[in-house]
């Protein structure tokens, strides 16, 4: 079992940056790959940025590559996404989720959820 609680989010203007974090307690941290995800009012849930239990593999929605950086500190059991050239568009509600496996998921099957963090982007 795994429990993950988000920091980071609030209000910054277009163009800023954020830095999100996930502490993540619970057992065996390196046995999960980690993954930051997004929902927007009326949107579906999307997958940003994944990172494998090492770090060593990374993956990037279009719409954040160049802009999101997604790492992993494995003795702090934390993961982090630093989000830099914000735009209006990227104001959502941010989840961080991790799944156990030595892969990389690139899709919605991650088994543990935090309750997310709030992102908003003013114009």
């Amino acid at each position: 079992q795994v429990q993950l609680v988000e920091s980071g989010g609030g209000l910054v203007q277009a163009g800023g940056s954020l830095r999100l974090s996930c502490a993540a307690s619970g057992r065996a941290f390196t046995f999960y790959a980690m993954g930051w995800f997004r929902q927007a009012p009326g949107k579906e849930r999307e997958l940003l940025a994944a990172i494998s239990w090492n770090g060593g593999s990374t993956y990037y929605v279009d719409s954040v590559q160049g802009r999101f950086t997604i790492s992993r500190d494995n003795v702090k059991n934390t993961v982090f996404l630093q989000m830099n050239s914000l735009k209006p568009e990227d104001t959502a509600l941010y989840y961080c989720a991790a799944k156990r496996t030595y892969g990389l998921p690139t899709r919605g099957e991650y088994d543990y959820w935090g309750q997310g963090t709030q992102v908003t982007v003013s114009s």
